[in-house]
């Protein structure tokens, strides 16, 4: 069953797998007590939400990744 919307684009996987990314730094940084792990997980998250953001704006969303 292929359903129109559901993340089958550039951005939606860019943007998940570098989200996924920061969870992890962030977890092991938390659980562990290393600052830099924690820290690169919240960067790597702002990082993730402007990357998905910035490639739903250029056209690599659901919508218009047919079109190319």
């Amino acid at each position: 069953m292929n359903e129109p919307g559901h993340g089958h684009s550039v951005a939606a996987w860019t943007g998940t797998l570098l989200l996924l990314l920061s969870s992890v730094l962030l977890a092991v940084g938390i659980f562990f007590g290393w600052d830099w792990a924690t820290w690169s997980g919240v960067a790597v998250a702002i990082v993730g939400i402007g990357a998905w953001w910035g490639l739903n704006a250029a056209g690599y969303d659901e919508a218009h990744w047919h079109e190319r």
